[in-house]
């Protein structure tokens, strides 16, 4: 079965750091795009950041693009994000997504190619 386990959600005040992580299973994690959607109480889901599979480039929602950092180890089937300088505006469910032989780009900005979906961590970010 096809997996995404994300973990690394929780509580933090405005200003603060969260580092998330997403082990993939089930599916060939090699070639497959990584990456985190999240979805704000009354928002529409949007694509966070995203990695690709083999040149590693990466793609960042521009909200989030100057105090974040996605990266993958592959030979953990691991996609990390670490968010930095947290806003309330930063609170939603995050959620790893994948998708083989597919872009960061197109990943993260056309949700019907994400292939897999992870269940979601919650990240809450008070002022």
């Amino acid at each position: 079965d096809v997996q995404l386990q994300a973990s690394g959600g929780g509580l933090v005040q405005a200003g603060g750091s969260l580092r998330l992580s997403c082990v993939g299973s089930g599916f060939n994690f090699d070639d497959s795009a990584v990456g985190w959607f999240r979805q704000a109480p009354g928002k529409e889901r949007e694509g966070v950041s995203c990695i690709s599979s083999h040149d590693g480039s990466t793609t960042y929602t521009d909200s989030v693009k100057a105090r974040s950092t996605i990266q993958r180890d592959n030979a953990k089937n691991t996609v990390y994000l670490q968010m930095n300088t947290l806003k309330p505006e930063d609170t939603a469910v995050y959620y790893c997504v994948a998708a083989p032989f597919t872009h960061a780009q197109a990943l993260c900005f056309m949700s019907d190619l994400v292939s897999h979906w992870g269940l979601g961590t919650l990240v809450t970010v008070s002022s």
